[in-house]
């Protein structure tokens, strides 16, 4: 086993550590241009690619309920939690709306596309690696740019006086991932030419390593403590309550072995990269989902051995 943990971390550490060195080196303006071009070209491209090799026969359908399920289950976690937030801390900041919307973000979206298909194919088989597959593809399509587009949008907007139910609508079909996701679902049964077909995999392991260096260079840009204090909440959510509680439902409807272990990994990875995009995107508190990124990365380090030891 401890094999295959430094096979999973190497490349997380070795792409996030080169991000945080290299801020000092690269202008101002990269970070934003790299995560606008991960936003509209990056992911849209490895969803695509994922949308092609998706298959929805009767596992696939469970899966894809289960994922839903933990969507939904994050997001009532992450509201329960900031309505008891708010009564200890009753005193509402200007920025509160931005800071609940990155709460719920960090709450309810993992980081299943960099990390999770980064990691969990060291521990699950190949042939069960679909539920990887499909966890992460569900969650893209609707968890992060479904759900999380709607509630970075409205709460985006709470401050703006522009609120309206049609600009949510709006914000959500243009999302260029999920364009993505319709076109690489209505060509699955086109055989494009090897090159394109052998491209569109290779840029996927491109993706990957742009958006851990990303997440390197906005963890160097944290200041300050007590950001990482706030991120503590959702961290735990997202990499220990909400795994504990998907691993006890799906044992409960009979679900074992790898399939369990797949799902168990995916619903615990670290809050998403893409919540950072969102909250940038939307004018949410980023600092926060930074924090959150680097607190909850830790914990999931920490807890993959106590996954692989249970499951």
């Amino acid at each position: 086993m401890l094999d295959r943990l430094v096979q999973a971390y190497t490349p997380l550490m070795f792409w996030t550590g080169l991000g945080i060195l290299m801020v000092r080196f690269l202008p101002t303006t990269f970070p934003y241009w790299l995560g606008r071009g991960l936003y509209w070209v990056g992911v849209p491209i490895e969803i695509f690619a994922l949308a092609r090799q998706t298959t929805f026969d009767e596992r696939a359908q469970l899966a894809l309920t289960i994922t839903i399920g933990s969507l939904l289950l994050g997001l009532g976690l992450g509201w329960l939690s900031l309505q008891i937030w708010q009564r200890i801390q009753p005193q509402v900041a200007p920025s509160a709306p931005a800071l609940q919307g990155s709460l719920l973000l960090c709450s309810m979206l993992g980081n299943t596309g960099f990390v999770g298909l980064a990691i969990v194919p060291y521990f699950v088989s190949a042939t069960d690696l679909s539920w990887a597959v499909i966890y992460s593809v569900t969650q893209n399509v609707f968890g992060t740019y479904g759900l999380g587009v709607l509630v970075a949008s409205y709460y985006g907007r709470q401050g703006s006086g522009t609120n309206r139910w049609w600009l949510q609508l709006k914000d959500l079909c243009s999302v260029p991932s999920l364009w993505g996701f319709a076109l690489g679902w209505l060509t699955r049964s086109i055989d494009f030419p090897e090159s394109v077909e052998s491209s569109l995999h290779a840029s996927i392991w491109v993706v990957i390593p742009g958006a851990f260096i990303l997440m390197g260079i906005r963890l160097s840009q944290i200041q300050g403590w007590q950001s990482l204090k706030l991120a503590l909440l959702p961290a735990i959510l997202k990499t220990i309550v909400m795994p504990t509680l998907l691993g006890v439902g799906i044992t409960m409807m009979g679900l074992r072995g790898d399939p369990r272990l797949a799902l168990v990994l995916m619903s615990g990875m670290p809050c998403a990269f893409a919540g950072l995009i969102l909250a940038e995107e939307y004018h949410l508190n980023g600092n926060l989902v930074a924090s959150s990124i680097i607190v909850s990365t830790a914990l999931f380090l920490v807890m993959i051995p106590v996954w692989l030891y249970i499951y």
